[in-house]
């Protein structure tokens, strides 16, 4: 059974940083496609960062390019979102979602996922 478990999440001053974790089982790193999504209050859920674990490859929103890097670790099968620059409008719950048997040139953010984490809050104060 696929789980994907967040954590790293809290409050952060603008310009900040945080750095995001979510740990998969039941999901092998190197051939499944794995991003971070967000959803603020009254706001639909977007994509952050999608990154497909055996070529390394990466998308991002154009709302959090250089300032956020989405990075996995193989061994560990876990993914990562370092956060900096922090702004406000950053602030939401942040989801971990895995799909696979995706070729590689498909992951992204635009591609669907069928498995999700419980997420963990983001909150950055001006």
């Amino acid at each position: 059974q696929v789980r994907l478990v967040e954590s790293g999440g809290g409050s952060a001053q603008a310009g900040g940083s945080l750095r995001l974790s979510c740990a998969a089982s039941a999901v092998t790193y190197s051939d499944a496609c794995m991003a971070w999504f967000r959803q603020a209050p009254v706001k639909e859920r977007e994509g952050v960062a999608s990154i497909y674990g055996g070529s390394g490859s990466t998308d991002y929103t154009d709302a959090v390019k250089g300032r956020f890097t989405i990075s996995g670790d193989g061994d560990k099968n876990t993914i990562y979102l370092l956060m900096n620059g922090l702004v406000p409008e950053d602030t939401g719950i942040y989801y971990c979602a895995a799909t696979r048997g995706l070729p590689g040139y498909l992951c992204g953010l635009q591609h669907g996922f069928g498995y999700w984490g419980q997420g963990t809050q983001v909150t950055v104060s001006s």
